[in-house]
């Protein structure tokens, strides 16, 4: 059997090295368009900042150490131009040396991946204007930093990209502008979660224009003008675009292989394309949203790399399949961490899925051990069946960790309140006995058996102010003082059972206190004294981290700015 693989990054290397495990007398023959093969895509923007020094470290294989380990052939700076489905063969062109040949095979793998996104604006082929998505897009920025040594950047986009390339250029002391076209930063987040990703970026002088379309680029002699739509124009000394990728599916729309959304492969559960013989993986594929039965694209390592090793095993007469996308995802911000699982509350509304949530603010490991921080979740789940929907964490330490609780016991079909039951390990320096797992838990077990009621930071701007609800704040005096929700009136829950007489049991107790503790043993004392009361999910530090973020929103600066 002779396989030809086309794309030698995630999924065509992973596939590679699986069937040669699967079949050693298989001969395998991987082109690649670039230079490099078996890269880590996901450490290029640390390799221009810096973090990792070393050039070689992104090589994870060469095609010499692929040969002598697996055997395989794996051809650099070949690019695949046809593919022939008639006679089984695709047209090479060598591009170092201009030649054309054909190759034969009897399975073909496509892992073409994606390209970024970049927009047929006036100006875009700039040498000041870059995107990131192979190593010779890394080595291209890189030697512009050292040879220009630029002051400034604009980075368009605010995604995993746009984010961590707006880190590692702060890191080398550039002024950077982060201009996103929505009012929010990291799709896969709510808007609420993305407040405190904004936080993070303005905390580290990161000037920040969120709801900004760029129109266009001129040259400024040195630098570069970027154009906004009803906007003043930035000025920068270089531009990284960072605004998303498309699936590299121009070699399958020739074939005539049937396409999908966006113009990616269409392919079954194990990998095959609506062709014989022909499967694909990766970023351009379309995939099944694991949690919805949708259609989706997801452009991450982890599916890829899954997507490789079953077309690997069915292309060797196995039966694996692939069930789907997750989009299981985790960000490094500066001193910050953000992790997704799922789906958010966004997408939930958009299909029509009745959603409940619950958000907390539990320590990273116990209080009492010194370094603790606090981490702010979101969990989300089905009304009714319970059914875990998706997560968000940020914070600073243990994220990591709890996103893939979160995101096996999603894909291990576990109810929301299930969570409690959880045997999760414990020691002080890296958890509590009650693991933020396992609180997210009660609390849905809480709403499940009617132990507790919630109300939500959109709710907070219409509660009446008339007197017709009462609305009470838990926390002490001093924190009250430092801040607190227009119209609420403070009684610290110490002092709640003998202040109960100030309050109206005919009339309904939105509670709220700093993280939500507080607030809810206040919500059981009023609750066994016959009051009607709602708990505030997340508590004033989430209320004044999103109120605070929405209000910067509309202040937003320009390049080399503080927002």
């Amino acid at each position: 059997m002779k396989v030809v693989i086309v794309g030698g990054v995630a999924g065509g290397a992973t596939a590679a090295a699986r069937i040669r495990r699967l079949d050693e007398q298989a001969e395998i023959v991987v082109f690649e368009r670039s230079g490099f093969i078996s890269y880590a895509n996901c450490g290029l923007p640390y390799y221009i900042g810096g973090v990792i020094e070393n050039e070689s470290d992104l090589t994870l294989q060469t095609p010499d150490s692929f040969w002598k380990r697996f055997r395989v052939s794996m051809k650099v700076r070949r690019e695949v131009t046809a593919i022939h489905p008639e006679n089984k063969t695709v047209t090479v062109r060598n591009l170092e040396n201009g030649a054309v040949f054909d190759e034969s095979y009897d399975k073909l793998l496509l892992s073409p991946g994606a390209r970024p996104i970049k927009p047929d604006f006036e100006g875009i082929d700039s040498d000041k204007i870059f995107t990131l998505r192979t190593v010779e897009d890394t080595l291209a920025i890189k030697e512009y930093l050292t040879a220009k040594q630029p002051e400034s950047a604009v980075v368009v986009g605010g995604g995993f990209i746009g984010l961590e390339m707006a880190e590692n250029l702060r890191g080398l002391g550039v002024a950077v502008t982060l201009v996103e076209a929505a009012n929010q930063l990291m799709a896969p987040f709510d808007s609420d979660m993305a407040s405190m990703i904004h936080a993070e970026v303005r905390k580290q002088k990161v000037a920040l224009l969120l709801g900004h379309k760029v129109e266009g680029f001129e040259g400024t002699g040195a630098g570069i003008q970027i154009r906004l739509q009803n906007a003043d124009p930035l000025y920068a000394d270089m531009v990284i675009m960072a605004i998303g990728v498309t699936p590299e599916t121009a070699l399958a729309r020739e074939a005539g292989l049937e396409l999908g959304m966006k113009g990616s492969i269409l392919v079954n559960e194990k990998m095959e394309t609506s062709i014989p013989d022909i499967y694909a993986v990766g970023d351009a594929v379309q995939i099944k949203n694991f949690v919805t039965g949708a259609d989706t694209l997801i452009s991450l390592a982890g599916p890829a790399n899954k997507q490789g090793r079953i077309a690997a095993d069915n292309i060797c007469g196995g039966h694996s399949r692939y069930t789907g996308g997750q989009g299981s995802s985790v960000v490094k911000l500066f001193d910050m961490t953000a992790a997704a699982t799922g789906i958010n509350e966004k997408t939930a509304k958009s299909l029509g899925i009745e959603a409940d949530k619950v958000i907390l603010s539990p320590m990273s490991h116990a209080g009492y051990y010194p370094g603790g921080q606090i981490m702010t979740m979101k969990l989300l789940f089905e009304k009714e069946t319970y059914r875990i929907l998706g997560a968000q964490i940020v914070g600073f330490h243990g994220v990591d960790k709890r996103i893939d609780v979160l995101a096996t016991a999603l894909r291990a079909g576990m109810k929301a309140y299930e969570l409690a039951d959880l045997d999760l390990a414990y020691a002080p320096p890296y958890s509590s006995a009650k693991d933020p797992v396992n609180m997210a838990g009660y609390i849905v077990e809480n709403i499940k058996n009617g132990v507790v009621k919630q109300w939500y930071y959109d709710e907070a701007d219409t509660l009446p102010r008339d007197g017709s609800v009462t609305l009470l704040d838990t926390r002490t005096p001093l924190e009250y003082s430092a801040g607190h929700v227009e119209g609420f009136v403070n009684i610290p829950v110490d002092e709640l059972r003998e202040r109960l007489g100030e309050l109206d049991k005919e009339k309904p107790v939105y509670v709220i206190c700093q993280s939500g503790l507080r607030s809810y043993i206040a919500s059981r004392i009023l609750t066994g004294h016959g009051f009607d009361a709602y708990n505030f999910a997340g508590g004033f530090r989430f209320y004044d981290a999103v109120h605070g973020d929405k209000e910067l929103g509309k202040k937003s600066t320009p390049c080399g700015m503080d927002a």
